[in-house]
């Protein structure tokens, strides 16, 4: 205020400045009070003026940026915050080149030592190490017991523990305790609960390990998938282990529709065992080609989202998509049956062969190491799948730790893929990260 109240005061006739009288037949202006010349006083004028628009755009500048900060600036993510700095052997894969793992936007990568999706922390949280040690040493009830105490504490900003029960009553096979926990879960954070997609018991799983025989199917899906649908028929056979990726598709045709839909009810009627990939990518994908009321529209993408919605164990949606079907043709819709020997996985890459892990890792395991160096030595990318993993026992950890960090030294790149979040917590507390790029499966 102090310039423009200065401003105003030079050009008012009460501060002594006597303007020029036409009346005086143009005379000469009069001077100022103080003595100056009236070419002096419109220099001053003009040097006011210009100090006056510089103090305004210089407000105006201000005023911008402050509001910048206040309306522009995007709101960080849930669970952002600062991160840890990289390990030499993460920096040392952000410089080797484009990466084609990580460019798969339906995983989460935990490479910088951070289990995804909860709150980024200098470490985690000392429940979620000691549950994780004692489950991986058999101690599942004390692990259970800790856990559980630790959701009204913890469990309120760190989704982890919740994550980790999630992962060990799937592991039990408990139904009932994963629903239970599954209605606290959506009442707390105001979101859907995960689906139940049980892990193979730990103590009656097959010890089965080894490169998984897999079918690709990308594209459309058509008349020309039936001879890769026919191969892995020709695959299948009582407990032999299969694996289905679905996630690489991307349109539908009735006739596809209807051939994938054939060949999952077969292998699952001939007793394989499956690890299917991208079941709901591919279950929204059908979605999109059923419209209820539609009588005209062909039955099949209705019959294979019923199919995949079973394959997901997501019986709520199945049943209300069963009675739209029903509604739509007006017959009788499928029943809905447990997927039973099936496990569900995230869609991976397409051209790296898979090592399954067994369902339990524990004692001495020379002989599964021994088998992943000899799947190692044909592959730059050692990928080792954990759908069907439920325990690593903590003695095992360390030594299969031991193995991929000679494998990593290599030259090899190391991945784990779909980790439940009690061995992913391990592996974290282990370690891990700084030698292999760890997904735990997504909730």
């Amino acid at each position: 205020m102090g310039i423009f109240s200065r401003f105003r005061r030079k050009n008012d006739d009460s501060d002594g400045i006597a303007p020029p009288d036409s009346r005086l037949g143009g005379g000469e202006p009069s001077r100022l009070a103080e003595g100056r010349p009236a070419q002096e006083t419109e220099a001053e004028r003009a040097r006011l003026r210009e100090i006056a628009r510089a103090t305004a755009a210089k407000i105006d500048a201000i005023e911008t940026a402050m509001a910048n900060d206040i309306f522009n600036t995007p709101e960080p993510a849930w669970g952002s915050g600062p991160r840890r700095p990289l390990t030499s052997f993460q920096q040392e894969q952000n410089g080797a080149g484009t990466q084609p793992m990580l460019e798969i936007p339906t995983t989460e990568l935990l490479g910088d030592d951070v289990l995804p999706d909860a709150p980024v922390e200098a470490q985690a949280a000392p429940v979620v190490e000691e549950s994780a040690i004692l489950y991986a040493n058999g101690q599942a009830a004390a692990a259970e017991s800790m856990l559980a105490d630790s959701l009204a504490d913890v469990g309120q900003h760190d989704r982890t523990v919740w994550w980790m029960l999630f992962d060990l009553y799937q592991a039990g096979n408990r139904p009932l305790d994963f629903d239970n926990l599954a209605i606290d879960y959506a009442s707390r954070f105001e979101t859907s609960p995960p689906a139940w997609n049980p892990l193979p018991p730990s103590a009656s799983a097959p010890a089965y390990a080894g490169v998984t025989p897999t079918e690709v199917l990308k594209g459309t899906l058509d008349a020309h998938s039936a001879a890769q649908l026919a191969r892995l028929t020709d695959l299948a056979a009582p407990g032999k282990l299969l694996r289905l990726e679905l996630g690489h598709i991307t349109q539908l045709t009735p006739e596809g529709c209807e051939l994938l839909s054939r060949a999952l009810a077969g292998l699952r009627a001939g007793g394989s065992e499956l690890v299917v990939a991208g079941a709901a990518e591919l279950a929204a994908l059908a979605r999109q080609s059923t419209i209820i009321g539609e009588r005209d529209s062909s039955p099949a993408p209705w019959l294979l989202l019923l199919a995949l919605l079973q394959l997901l164990n997501r019986e709520k949606d199945f049943e209300e998509t069963a009675m739209d079907y029903c509604v739509t043709f007006e017959v009788s819709p499928p029943s809905f049956e447990a997927p039973g020997k099936v496990a569900t996985a995230t869609s991976g890459p397409v051209s790296v062969e898979r090592f399954m892990l067994p369902s339990v890792i524990e004692g001495a395991a020379a002989t599964l190491f021994d088998a992943i160096d000899a799947y190692a030595q044909d592959s730059d990318v050692v990928l080792l799948d954990c759908a069907r993993l439920a325990r690593v026992e903590y003695g095992a950890a360390v030594a299969l730790q031991a193995r991929l960090r000679a494998l990593a030294g290599s030259g090899k790149k190391i991945e784990l893929r779909d980790v439940n979040h009690l061995v992913a917590a391990l592996f974290k507390l282990l370690g891990y990260a700084g030698v292999a790029r760890l997904y735990p499966h997504k909730y």
